[in-house]
């Protein structure tokens, strides 16, 4: 292989970030598979993943408009809990975006979206139903929270495999540029070869047509 110029590429590390062997109560499937939604603020999906920072990992949530698929709230933590996974991400995109009647907010099946902490916050919202990846679809997965495994696969292999990170805060300012890069400029096929802020600004102008 040396004499070709060849080289093995190895296989990154996986890490399991869905913990679903929990007591807490598991919402249903509300979305069950509809990723498509022609009102902002409408569907939500949310899923976290993994990014090695030297020897260590950080952990990347993230929560998609499956509207205008834009990245409406994200949260880079070095750890797993909770409050500095989803909890984070959810006030950032509830910041960003209002919701509307009939909210459906989907994630799988976690301990963090499960958690006491998160599931009282999004029940004090009547407007909000929460919806979970159905049981034992391993195999599944990706068809079931389709549009968030697709935006990981899409920030890593676009951009983040391009570096090595050394700090939290490098991570985080790398990550930032490339979110702010996705949703005001990268189009999507799934869009019509649209960017997510091309598309927020058709439904938007829908929206006021309408009322």
């Amino acid at each position: 292989m040396k004499d070709m110029g060849l080289k093995s590429v190895l296989r990154k590390k996986y890490v399991v970030t869905t913990d679903s062997k929990h007591s807490f109560p598991l919402a249903n499937n509300e979305l069950n598979r509809e990723f498509t939604s022609l009102k902002l603020g409408q569907k939500w999906v949310s899923d976290i993943t993994y990014i090695r920072v030297n020897d260590e990992w950080n952990y990347l949530t993230t929560i998609i408009d499956l509207a205008d698929r834009k990245v409406v709230g994200w949260a880079l933590s070095e750890d797993m809990t909770t409050e500095n996974t989803i909890m984070k991400a959810w006030i950032a995109a509830r910041r960003n975006r209002t919701i509307i009647e009939e909210f459906i907010f989907h994630s799988d099946r976690g301990v963090q979206y499960a958690s006491n902490k998160m599931t009282m916050l999004l029940s004090f919202n009547r407007k909000i139903t929460q919806s979970m990846s159905r049981k034992d679809l391993r195999l599944r997965k990706v068809k079931n929270d389709a549009v968030a495994e697709s935006f990981f696969k899409t920030i890593k292999h676009e951009w983040l495999y391009r570096f090595k990170f050394t700090a939290y805060q490098q991570l985080y300012s790398s990550i930032e540029d490339y979110i702010n890069w996705y949703n005001n400029e990268r189009l999507h096929s799934s869009l019509d070869y649209l960017s997510p802020l091309e598309i927020e600004v058709k439904l938007r102008g829908f929206s006021k047509i309408a009322a």
